[in-house]
């Protein structure tokens, strides 16, 4: 353990002060990027883990929201979207593009490139190494030694040759995450030698040879690249023509000599082509973007693990939504970002980018409402890449961004638009005005029903007080789906009568990956509504505890508290209207100690693109959302003994937030007593007013 230890992160265009470790580490330096990089073990699997699997994180070099993702491939087919396993032990190549934690066969993993002729090199793990920016390995059959790093919008390779004769490297552009067949039968791909170490091309990837669902997301996107080489070939290859095009290049090298592949990409335009193929110069800016991304936050206390665990948590957190090119729209110019996956993305990771990262914010519901403007899609999206016509997961999650950015003062978006668009999608896609539920579907009545809420609150913000008041009826349509024949939350079906019931521990039954005990808690906007359909806060109480302990006790997939999956975050500070709130404390400590960790199994379900690691940063600082739009930050235990975050000047005070907690300890978790500014508060929850103007929250933790 390491008592003394502070770490600092930074965000937006202030000076940074680097914070160190007794040892001298920065927290840059506490980043494990194979936290979560694991698909599937090899056995093992318990329950609904066979479906969605482990992490999914990927290990390679990348940019904080960058759009380059440079990282080793380990397989290419089957729901293992991340592209890398740290179970298997061969790699297939390095491609520039990947998406951290997800599933549904995943997508991307374009231009791929392998320094041999070979279809994939065997490769130790004792031989491979991965840092903020950078990835190494050895591939023993290959006997190259790879290495990779990357800026915003370009990524370099470097590749040592142990034997002395032709230096190989083959670029495979058709290969795709998730794709159907090997030749592409709709896309296609295009490559030409520029000059003697330069070249350029493009890939046009369509939904039907795969790729996002295997082609059910209807994800088309062309991605353009433009590279420079460090030595000149010898000799050049095309075979395969436009629908599998591979490339392959052979350079005389002595044993020790290194290759080096410089590549910008871009998704809405003619790359720039790279100046040079400085390595190391790239890999240090890579290292300091990482530096000065993590500098608004600053915690001290914890044991090295946490710190690890918490680094790294703030590291996956920041890669998507990733920079895909410049726009404007209604006035106000805005980055074009995309990967954004609502359904997960809104309950912890974009309330943490309202702390630390307001711009991405920002630029994210600006990218989203300009896909409806545009035309490429009818309703807000739910799960967005590239503007795809079809929706992933369920609800309105992007009602919920909004909602809770204009409630915080994130202000640089339309919002008089964001209205319009909102009642449009959920007029369109929401729940039966006419039934006042979604028929066969519990999941999405209840999401449903918060999006209408999120939906008023934006009128409400906006002195539209009729449609307020007519979408905060629609938020009510929870009630419809309460059985007082069971006793609990459930499916309703278009005849107005009830799903057959199954018990409330059977997944499925109208349940996004969930079952009706895990999804019947959501109903964020009304809780008190939610105690008296239970008969009262005691039941509430009785019934939540319940709950909770049927976990088990590394907190993998179960019918209980479920952590694995995003439907369950929010409910352990739902203990906050029980009749024992401290409860919100014991669990969120544990969660924290028992289903984070550090190595390749360091997360027991998807990341889900920052979702599973914002719910650490956020409840290890000791305060999380519960209903995001209601600009409530709910309080629990910090994992910290100090945080402080510097307030972005563009959007808040510019003053620093400070939170206390120096008596937290393993074990400790009971709150004994809360103040702000030295005032004592009666209310487990701080204002997002009382945050944003900076300040000292204390919290006193009863060892």
């Amino acid at each position: 353990m390491m008592k003394g230890f502070k770490i600092s992160v930074a965000a937006f265009s202030v000076a940074v002060i680097f914070a160190t470790v007794a040892v001298g580490r920065e927290l840059v330096d506490c980043i494990d990027p194979f936290i979560g990089a694991v698909t599937y073990p090899e056995s093992g699997l318990r329950g609904d883990e066979a479906i969605h699997g482990f992490g999914k994180t990927f290990p390679g070099a990348t940019t904080p929201f960058g759009m380059v993702q440079l990282s080793p491939d380990t397989v290419t087919g089957g729901d293992n979207g991340s592209g890398y396993s740290y179970v298997h032990d061969t790699i297939e190549g390095f491609s520039f593009t990947h998406m951290s934690g997800i599933g549904y066969y995943g997508e991307f993993g374009n231009l791929q490139v392998m320094p041999s002729d070979l279809p994939k090199s065997a490769f130790s793990h004792d031989e491979e190494s991965a840092s903020a920016g950078y990835y190494r390995v050895r591939l023993a059959d290959a006997a190259v030694t790879a290495e990779a790093t990357a800026s915003r919008t370009s990524g370099m390779l470097r590749f040592t040759y142990e034997r002395e004769g032709d230096g190989i490297v083959r670029f495979d552009l058709a290969r795709r995450i998730g794709e159907l067949w090997r030749a592409k039968r709709f896309g296609k791909q295009s490559f030409t030698m520029t000059g003697q170490d330069t070249f350029s091309g493009e890939i046009v990837c369509d939904h039907r040879d795969g790729g996002w669902g295997r082609g059910e997301g209807k994800v088309d996107y062309t991605l353009r690249f433009a590279g420079r080489l460090s030595r000149v070939p010898k000799s050049i290859h095309v075979t395969g023509g436009s629908s599998n095009c591979i490339v392959r290049m052979a350079f005389p090298v002595n044993a020790g000599e290194s290759v080096s592949v410089h590549v910008a990409i871009s998704f809405s335009g003619v790359p720039q082509l790279p100046a040079d193929c400085d390595f190391e110069s790239m890999r240090c800016e890579a290292r300091k973007s990482w530096s000065d991304a993590l500098g608004n936050i600053e915690v001290e206390g914890g044991t090295d693990d946490e710190h690890t665990i918490f680094a790294t948590a703030l590291y996956h957190a920041f890669i998507d939504p990733r920079e895909v090119g410049r726009g404007r729209l209604n006035g106000y110019d805005f980055i074009r970002r995309t990967v954004f996956s609502g359904w997960d993305v809104y309950r912890s990771a974009f309330p943490l980018y309202t702390l630390l990262r307001p711009d991405i914010v920002s630029d994210t519901i600006n990218s989203m409402m300009d896909t409806v403007v545009s035309g490429r899609r009818k309703t807000l999206p739910r799960w967005d890449i590239f503007g795809c016509p079809e929706g992933c997961m369920i609800g309105q999650p992007l009602v919920s961004v909004m909602a809770d950015a204009w409630e915080k003062g994130i202000r640089t978006f339309d919002a008089r638009l964001a209205l319009d668009l909102a009642c449009r999608s959920l007029e369109a896609e929401g729940n039966d005005r006419r039934l006042g539920y979604k028929p066969g579907s519990l999941s999405e009545t209840l999401e449903f029903a918060y999006a209408d809420w999120c939906c008023a609150r934006i009128a409400e913000m906006l002195g539209e007080k009729e449609i307020a008041a007519r979408y905060l009826g629609y938020a009510q349509s929870y009630t419809n789906c309460w059985s007082n024949e069971v006793g609990w939350m459930r499916t309703r079906t278009a005849d107005g009568g009830w799903l057959e019931w199954q018990g409330r521990e059977k997944h499925g039954q109208g349940c996004m990956e969930a079952n009706p005990w895990q999804q019947g808690w959501f109903v964020p906007h009304d809780i008190e509504g939610l105690i008296r359909l239970m008969g009262g806060r005691r039941r509430f109480t009785e019934e939540l505890e319940r709950f909770f302990s049927v976990v088990p006790d590394d907190f993998r997939w179960n019918d209980g508290y479920n952590h694995p999956n995003e439907p369950c975050h929010t409910l352990p500070f739902l203990f906050a209207h029980s009749t024992k709130p401290d409860e919100t404390g014991r669990w969120t400590r544990r969660i924290c100690e028992k289903a984070y960790a550090t190595g390749p199994f360091g997360l027991c379900g998807n990341e889900d693109v920052g979702q599973m690691s914002a719910w650490y940063v956020l409840a290890s600082i000791g305060m999380h959302p519960l209903c995001p739009g209601d600009g409530k930050w709910y309080l629990t235990a910090p994992v910290f003994k100090s945080v402080k975050i510097r307030l972005d000047p563009r959007y808040y005070s510019g003053r620093m937030f400070e939170i206390q907690a120096p008596r937290t300890k393993p074990g400790a978790w009971r709150i004994k007593g809360v103040k702000l500014n030295g005032l004592t508060l009666d209310r487990r929850w701080i204002s997002t007013s009382e945050v944003t103007a900076g300040g000292k929250l204390e919290i006193e933790i009863d060892e």
